[in-house]
């Protein structure tokens, strides 16, 4: 430790912090315009500057480092002209315009010059002016470069940070303006980090711009429900009307940046597409009625279908509070264990729950991205968690990380990874099978026992120096190992395989000493909080068994009525029960099953099937649109509560606005159909359900909601007995001779929530087809054409993107467009699916699925 001395104040401080740094811990205020937390140091602005014992000329405090006996004077008479000066030259061809500036009131600039600046500027020469009009950059970023003060905050924050490099800088000196590619952000995320990052109203909020000052918002600090990272953000509205997103540097895990999602795509809760009040199916059409009539309708329906199964879907963007309180409505009061949480894949909790409880780490994502090796498994982060994929480019670059990339699909952060590894899908758990082979051959006697001895040479398939052993070489080097998990890797039939690979991998690295954590890439606000509470058919709250009889009784006790012993029926089984005609009651809260699940045709006739289809949701969904009875729930924003992230944090969720029209808080629904079964739930308020949850959920115990704090809480990690180990290594996938068709998140829209947002819109990519060079070259197709895309069970039409990363074979569509109804060419239980694709309107002739050749 070193001692400096500022101001008369003396501290310790660990070697390599700045002088900045060591003020900042003394609570003294030091001027900057350049500096950020998360970028090393410009030292561009010079506002900074102090004054050092034995140096000659001021130094910046920024990017200077402190060293043992440093004395330093932050608030000289020298220092003090010197901010004047600074400052008086920016304001010399600064705009005045704040009475109109979208930054009056939260302008780092104004604040400045009010504590800093000079009363009278000693300029008198015209204002240079680059431009007489705004430039809209992009449909959500507009920017008065007059305005701009050079301390490159934007430029950096979206090369360094986002990755995009959208943003640069011409010419030099005082005539340095910062730009988009020809003036335009058309190629950038629009994630809008250089409009948070921004001191002064260069680069705008177009969305924002002329709503509303600073001093008009009621701001509420609440979580992104748009995937499982989990990020702060606040939200501003006037008048209860939503206006705009900001983020905090130093609340939650994503330290002031967000994606596009995040901060743009907020506004769906003001979405035209809202249920009014609730409605009952007559004469095939839905009627709104009252909530006394269809509680009446319903109570009659509920007691004509009692003696069939029942079944329930919950949505995992939901809290945590309406989860639990929803799976404990289905086990007590329609007593079944027919419970789940998602429509597009099943869990299973067989080899997922072993996993979870031996290795799942809950701890800072930062401090696992601090671990020498980071190994992303699946699906393709950039798109699925834009903020995770910043934290872990920082890590790479700025902490050494190594990058190691295993994934059917690329991501930008591919450029910054050590190894990368291209996968068939559903190849992932070969390939990992292959890495455990190449440890454990590697390690040689280092391992203990004989748990092992079954692997004594490489999977099938991989060479002595293929891609898996450089993986697995990697992993041995590095001293500790994070693994990363794309959720995405369950929708293959071979989830189970790789899950149990996974576990292997861990296991191995555990012996080798490497301290494995893991984690999950949820593309869902809450999908960890859905698992903990216990909204899975074959685990309770805690991610304890169904058939643990001590879990079972624990509850019961607490809950006053017993709980089934048998595993109840995954969203899979349901719909069988559905089509097989023994499904009563399928209960389906705030999720569109008939858009999500990999089956159109199939899940059509199900939820066709079902006796009574009850549908408590925000938004009319082409499920509702199905439903016997539709109950009106309050959206997001509408009713507080927490989410868990990825991470296993616990954040609060808040409210920042009253339900619309006739809806009700999903809470008061559930306790609404619990009476009609004459049945009351206790606890039944929010506060009170968490409190019940800290009590009796293993992971969440002694947490109290006021200690949440900003940052939220960790959950514990429960540990579980371990799976069997290393089962036999699944055969490597052979290459087809055909395209195969994959889905997932893309950047701007997460699920079909997003596609509400109005803003969102106009900057989402229309509905695309992905494919690579060689594919689209061999099929004589160009990029932009339109493609119709055709599987054995339907087909769609929609603009080729032709991306030179992507690998051969491959087609790719994203789930996210409703429009499309990709999931009319999909079949359950088999994913890749096989399709052909073709240029739209135009003659062609199929020699065989996949290969597509101009008619003659």
């Amino acid at each position: 430790m070193l001692k400096v001395t500022i101001d008369e104040q003396t501290l310790e401080v660990e070697a390599g912090s700045t002088v900045l740094q060591a003020a900042q811990r003394l609570g003294i205020d030091v001027p900057t315009f350049c500096y950020l937390k998360r970028l090393p140091p410009l030292a561009s602005c010079r506002m900074c500057l102090v004054e050092i014992e034995g140096v000659r000329r001021l130094q910046p405090s920024c990017a200077t480092a402190a060293t043992d006996g440093m004395v330093v004077r932050t608030n000289t008479p020298l220092i003090e002209e010197t901010r004047s000066s600074m400052l008086d030259m920016l304001l010399a061809n600064h705009p005045l315009d704040c009475p109109i500036c979208d930054k009056g009131g939260e302008c780092e600039l104004q604040d400045m010059v009010m504590a800093y600046g000079p009363r009278e500027s000693q300029f008198r020469d015209d204002k240079r002016v680059f431009h007489s009009e705004d430039i809209r950059l992009s449909p959500v970023i507009i920017m008065n470069v007059n305005r701009c003060i050079q301390c490159q905050r934007c430029v950096r924050m979206c090369e360094e940070v986002v990755g995009a490099v959208a943003l640069g800088t011409v010419e030099k000196g005082m005539d340095t303006a910062v730009t988009g590619f020809e003036g335009s952000l058309a190629s950038c995320d629009q994630c809008g980090n250089c409009v948070e990052v921004c001191p002064v109203g260069a680069l705008m909020s177009f969305p924002y711009r002329y709503k509303a000052r600073p001093w008009d918002l009621v701001e509420t600090d609440t979580v992104c429900p748009h995937c499982g990272t989990g990020c702060q953000l606040t939200v501003g509205t006037r008048k209860g009307e939503f206006m705009r997103v900001r983020s905090k540097w130093d609340e939650g895990v994503n330290h002031e940046t967000l994606c596009v999602r995040g901060r743009f795509g907020l506004d769906f809760v003001a979405s035209r597409d809202r249920i009014k009040q609730p409605m009952i199916r007559q004469d095939g059409a839905l009627v709104p009625v009252s909530w006394d009539e269809a509680g009446d309708y319903l109570r009659r329906r509920l007691l004509a279908v009692e003696s069939k199964d029942a079944g329930g879907l919950a949505s995992p963007r939901l809290p945590n509070e309406v989860l639990y309180q929803f799976q404990k409505l289905m086990r007590t009061v329609f007593r079944t264990n027919n419970i789940d949480c998602s429509s597009r894949w099943a869990a299973p909790f067989d080899t997922l729950g072993p996993l979870l409880g031996t290795f799942y780490s809950r701890t800072p994502l930062d401090d696992l991205i601090g671990n020498d090796c980071v190994l992303v498994v699946g699906g393709n982060i950039t798109e699925e968690n834009p903020v995770t994929e910043y934290l872990l480019r920082d890590g790479a670059r700025r902490r050494q990380t190594g990058l190691l990339m295993l994934s059917a699909r690329p991501s930008r952060l591919d450029a910054d990874a050590r190894v990368v590894v291209r996968v068939p899908p559903g190849g992932e758990a070969a390939s990992l099978a292959a890495v455990v082979a190449g440890l454990v051959a590697a390690a040689g006697q280092a391992l203990p026992g004989g748990a092992f001895a079954d692997i004594d040479r490489p999977a099938a398939g991989a060479g002595s120096d293929g891609p898996p052993d450089r993986l697995a070489a990697a992993l041995k080097e590095g001293r500790s190992v994070t693994v990363l998990v794309s959720v995405d890797l369950l929708r293959s039939p071979e989830a189970r395989a790789t899950l149990q690979q996974l576990n292997n991998l861990l296991h191995v690295l555990r012996l080798l000493g490497k301290g494995p954590a893991m984690q999950f890439l949820f593309d869902r606000a809450n999908q960890m909080g859905a698992w903990d509470m216990g909204v899975l058919p074959a685990a309770l709250p805690g991610l304890r068994a169904v058939a643990d009889d001590t879990a079972r009784a624990t509850l019961a006790r607490n809950w006053g009525a017993e709980i089934p012993s048998e595993p109840g029926a995954d969203l899979d089984a349901m719909l069988d029960l559905c089509v097989g005609g023994r499904m009563g009651a399928l209960y389906i809260v705030g999720t569109d099953p008939l858009v999500a699940y990999p089956d159109r045709n199939f899940v059509t006739r199900a939820l066709g099937a079902a006796d009574l289809l009850i549908v408590q949701d925000a938004f009319l969904t082409d499920t509702a649109g199905m439903a016997e009875v539709v109950l009106p729930a309050a959206g997001y924003g509408e009713e507080s509560g927490t989410f868990t992230n990825n991470e296993g944090r616990i954040q609060n969720v808040r409210k920042f606005r009253e339900p619309v029209f006739e809806a009700r808080g999903n809470l008061a629904i559930v306790d609404f159909v619990a009476a009609l079964r004459n049945q009351a739930l206790r606890p039944s308020t929010q506060p009170e359900i968490f409190d019940e949850i800290a009590r009796l959920v293993p992971a969440y115990q002694g947490l109290t909601q006021d200690g949440l704090g900003a940052d939220g809480a960790f959950t514990k990690a429960a540990p579980t007995l371990s799976a069997g180990m290393l089962p036999a290594p699944p055969p490597v996938p052979t290459a087809a001779d055909r395209l195969m068709l994959i889905t997932g998140d893309c950047l701007f829209h997460n699920g079909y929530l997003s596609e509400r947002s109005d803003i969102l819109n106009t900057v989402a990519n229309d509905p695309y087809v992905a494919m690579s060079a060689q594919d689209t070259a061999e099929l004589g197709l160009s990029d932009g054409d339109q493609v119709i895309v055709r599987s054995g069970q339907g087909e769609l039409t929609a603009q080729l993107k032709v991306d030179r990363q992507f690998p051969k074979g491959l087609v790719f569509v994203p789930e996210n467009y409703r429009a499309l109804r990709l999931n009319s060419l999909l079949r359950r239980g088999e994913y890749p699916c096989a399709v052909e694709v073709q240029k739209a309107h135009a003659t062609l002739e199929v020699d065989r699925p996949g290969r597509i050749w101009r008619g003659v």
